[in-house]
């Protein structure tokens, strides 16, 4: 299969774990019950047979959920300084991204947007506003087993200085014309030059999509 057939693929199994999810979370019948779970596991069987991952653990991981099934949720933090877009280096795949990671059950957006910042660059960082929520999908992303929403939030420096974390190597600033290779499973060059606009345009919209 080609790239496009790929995600389209993808997107049909993650709608049948989906649905499957959502039966299981409404049904009382039995019979019912039992359908839907045989689907789930089909699903899974499935991702497994393209993928080449482990049933078992797909099955923990992408058909693991209970209850009604929603996008995960990611969180990118957006620092300037000098006209430049702070970014880090990533130990998995030594390539460059936003701080972020996943929302954290308990703390608000832009709170995980801080504590993202602050372990993986060094800096210390108050959060100012809002600049865009986009659908993963709909972005040059590979593809993925998980419908995510990415919400990228813009910070100001307050203290600390430039220091690697856990799962960084390196941290620095570039400026728009000058970006590094970038982790184009966490951002893309587009994504990156939209955040750009924000510095140009300060009254600029929330970008949403």
């Amino acid at each position: 299969m080609n790239h496009s057939s790929d995600e389209q693929w993808l997107e049909w199994v993650k709608r049948v774990q989906a649905l499957a999810q959502n039966g299981l979370a409404y049904s009382e019948n039995a019979f019912d019950i039992e359908r839907y779970e045989e689907l789930r596991a089909i699903s899974v069987d499935m991702l497994a047979f393209a993928t080449g991952m482990k049933r078992d653990q797909l099955a923990l991981t992408f058909a693991s959920d209970t209850g009604y099934a929603t996008p995960k949720v990611g969180i990118r933090g957006v620092v300037f300084q000098d006209k430049r877009i702070l970014m880090i280096k990533e130990k998995q795949d030594q390539a460059w991204a936003l701080p972020g990671g996943w929302a954290d059950v308990g703390i608000s957006p832009s709170e995980v947007a801080v504590k993202e910042i602050w372990e993986e660059s060094g800096f210390k960082v108050k959060p100012k506003r809002l600049l865009a929520v986009l659908d993963k999908k709909k972005h040059e992303h590979p593809p993925d087993i998980y419908h995510i929403y990415d919400l990228f939030i813009e910070c100001e420096i307050i203290g600390g200085e430039a220091a690697v974390g856990p799962e960084t190597t390196d941290v620095g600033f570039f400026a728009e014309d000058s970006l590094p290779p970038l982790s184009v499973q966490r951002n893309t060059e587009r994504q990156i030059k939209m955040m750009f606009e924000f510095l140009k345009q300060p009254d600029k919209p929330v970008i949403l999509d």
